[in-house]
């Protein structure tokens, strides 16, 4: 039965695409507070989000122009149009993007806007989550260790640095120009992208 909760949470937690928290912190709650077997609920949590991702990818379109500005919902059709090149390269570029800790939110939104077919994004996507819930299961064992042996009212500097770096990177990667930087090799930021 938990296991069915680890891939719910995956699910529903992916197909919010802006305000849930990671899937894979759930999938390692419930794995460090009942001793789940991480062989089956890892592949739970991958299906899950990526059942949970392409099933967002089916409402995108319908609300993208309700909420993105007009230059901000072209440019993710333009990068979403990479994905049409050769299948092995939208496979590579697709895997890669996953195991990355940039949002799959905006890989989806992408191929969902640009009318990607299912084959080109949700394959690769399964794998890389495979492979990036695995490595998060091993670095939240180790996070959860070195939290657990620190002298209680201390707190880990490496912990608070690797919180901080992560916030900014991801909210730096939300205004980042992407058609700027695939076009005209630009590295600049767009902090105007909402309605």
């Amino acid at each position: 039965m938990l296991y069915l909760a680890v891939f719910l949470s995956a699910l529903t937690l992916d197909f919010i695409p802006v305000i849930a928290p990671p899937a894979w912190t759930i999938m390692v709650f419930l794995l460090v507070k009942f001793h789940l077997n991480p062989w089956i609920a890892v592949p739970a949590s991958a299906f899950g989000s990526t059942l949970g991702r392409y099933l967002m990818s089916l409402c995108v379109p319908k609300f993208s122009k309700l909420f993105l500005k007009r230059n901000k919902h072209e440019e993710l059709q333009f990068v979403g149009k990479k994905f049409s090149k050769k299948l092995w390269h939208s496979w590579l570029f697709v895997f890669i993007f996953a195991v990355t800790p940039l949002s799959d939110t905006l890989l989806f939104t992408a191929a969902a806007i640009a009318k990607v077919k299912a084959i080109r994004i949700v394959p690769p996507f399964f794998c890389a989550k495979l492979m990036s819930d695995a490595v998060m299961l091993v670095v939240a064992r180790y996070t959860v260790a070195t939290f657990a042996n620190t002298a209680p009212g201390a707190l880990p500097w490496k912990g608070i640095f690797t919180i901080v770096f992560s916030i900014v990177l991801i909210v730096g990667l939300l205004f980042l120009d992407g058609r700027a930087l695939l076009q005209k090799k630009k590295f600049t930021f767009n902090f105007n992208i909402w309605k």
